[in-house]
Order: C-alpha cells, then structure tokens, then sequence
C-alpha cells in the first residue's frame, strides 16, 4: 500500500521482547512487505489511568484517534492483561494474558483495505475465518467489500465504544470463536486485533493452557511489568492471583509466591482454630480484631 508510517515516540520498551514464534514472525513480514512498521511491547502496563493494565493494543494510541492531524498506519503485537473473564479461565477460549496482534489507522486505511489486509493474511496462515459478522447499521456498505469470499452474518453487538471513541465493527469467527475484529472508530480510522494465542491453535493445534497455567502467565506478566504484591490497585491483583493460584493447588517459584502462600496458611489456621469461639462474628469483626478478611480464608478466590 506505500504507506511509510513514523512510530510514536515515548512508547513502553521496559521489557526487551523476543517474538512469539512462527506467526509473529510472519506477520511482521507480512506487515513489512506493504510498508507498515511493525513494533512489539511485553509489558502489561497501561498506557494512561483508565485500567490497571494494558487491556488491548489500541490503548497506546488512543490520542491518534482524535488528533485529525495524524495520517498514519502501524501494526504491532501487544500484551494484555484483562480480569473480566478470571472465572472462565480454562475453558479453552478465555486467558488471563494474551497477546493482540493489532493494525491501527489514522485517516489512512479503508475499511475495504483491512478486510483485504486481514482475510489475505489468515488465509497465508491457514486461519480463514468460517463465517464473519457485521453490525446491521453497516451491513448494505461493509458486505460488498468481502466480494463473496466468506459468509456474513448480522450481529446488533458488533459495536465499540471507549469514551468518546466509538465505531461499528465486523467480527471474524472461525470454529464458533471470534478470533479478531476490525473496528472503525469515528468512522475514519481502522482499529484491528486478532487474538495471537487462539490462531496459534488453529494453525499449530496449541493445546488449551490450564487454569494453574494461566494463572502463573498472568502473574509473571505482572511481576515482569515492575509490580509487586501490595494492598492497592495492581499490587492487590497480584496479591489476588497468588492467592488463587495457591487455593487451587498451584505453585510457582517466586519469593511473592512462597511468601503469600505462607500468609494464606497462616490466615486460614488462625481462623480454623477460631472459628468454633465465634461463629456467630461479622466479616467487619474479624478483620478488624484478627486481620482475617473472610473472602480470602472462606469465599470465591
């Protein structure tokens, strides 16, 4: 396409980043080929104070978006972190972190372009999707633009919105899950993400992770990222995900680990053995008086 796009600058390089594998490799080629910069990030840090972690790869650009100066197109491959889906964890379809590999641009790209880009690039991998979705405000002007060479299908949530950036989106789906989309926020841009992990097992038949699995991904993101184990924000969900993991019979060789694991026998001995002199005490009454909080000792980890 010609496009030569400038990267951003102040971007988050904390984490040196090796690639993950074939299909990164291939889509940094496949990028590279038609003039789009490719650029990775490992860390799950946000890009601004609206979540406690990166939760998508368009999070960094969000000021590329409403700025109508910028005509721009990149790609990269970002980590994210998302808590939405803790209790479905090992289904087979739900992580805790992933990798998004995104397309995002200003002003620059169609929406018939991104199709283009995306259904060429499954296709090279052997990932055409099975069936795609649009939302029916745009079904009579975005289902030209596939010419014939994939089912559509209506879909009133095929919709997104962050703020004051919203746009109607198609979704692609193969074996019945999504495994990317393509948005087109304020109508004039492209913000895409395929799920690196879900089309790692369709082309390469990548087993599903289980939950103890997961878990200790999410959590060496966390602690890679710079965070450690505290009462507040990032350091209580990490704090959390130590706590889950050794609920569930997990382990990991850390010193935050062994050091919560060692917390949480303490936690639950004192109240096994308390337990049977006050039965009738509020959760305020044992944590004030035992420090005990009684969604760690008794409730959903």
């Amino acid at each position: 396409m010609g496009i030569a796009p400038v990267l951003p600058t102040g971007r988050n390089q904390e984490v040196a980043y090796v690639p993950a594998g074939r299909l990164t490799h291939r889509f940094r080629l496949f990028c590279e080929e038609r003039g789009i910069g490719f650029d990775t990030n490992p860390s799950v840090r946000p890009f601004d104070s609206t979540t406690l972690f990166c939760t998508a790869g368009m999070q960094q650009f969000k000021p590329l978006f409403i700025d109508p100066s910028v005509t721009d197109t990149f790609a990269n491959l970002q980590s994210c972190l998302r808590l939405g889906d803790l209790d479905e964890i090992g289904d087979g379809t739900h992580l805790l972190r992933f990798d998004m590999l995104g397309l995002f641009s200003f002003r620059q790209m169609t929406v018939g372009q991104a199709i283009d880009f995306w259904l060429d690039f499954l296709a090279e991998i052997g990932a055409t999707p099975h069936h795609v979705t649009i939302h029916p405000y745009r079904m009579a002007e975005w289902s030209p633009l596939y010419r014939g060479r994939v089912p559509i299908r209506p879909d009133p949530d095929c919709a997104w919105s962050d703020g004051s950036i919203t746009g109607f989106c198609t979704e692609f789906y193969r074996d019945g899950v999504e495994i990317g989309n393509i948005v087109n926020p304020l109508g004039t841009c492209i913000d895409a993400g395929f799920g690196l992990d879900r089309l790692d097992a369709l082309v390469n038949g990548t087993p599903p992770m289980i939950p103890a699995e997961i878990l200790v991904e999410g959590i060496e993101s966390i602690i890679a990222s710079g965070y450690r184990p505290g009462p507040k924000t990032q350091g209580y969900v990490l704090r959390k995900l130590l706590r889950r993991l050794w609920a569930i019979g997990g382990s990991l060789d850390h010193s935050y680990f062994r050091a919560e694991a060692a917390r949480q026998q303490r936690l639950h001995d004192r109240y096994a053995r308390l337990k049977p002199h006050h039965p009738e005490k509020p959760p305020d009454w044992w944590f004030d008086t035992h420090g005990i909080d009684l969604d760690e000792v008794e409730g959903p980890v």
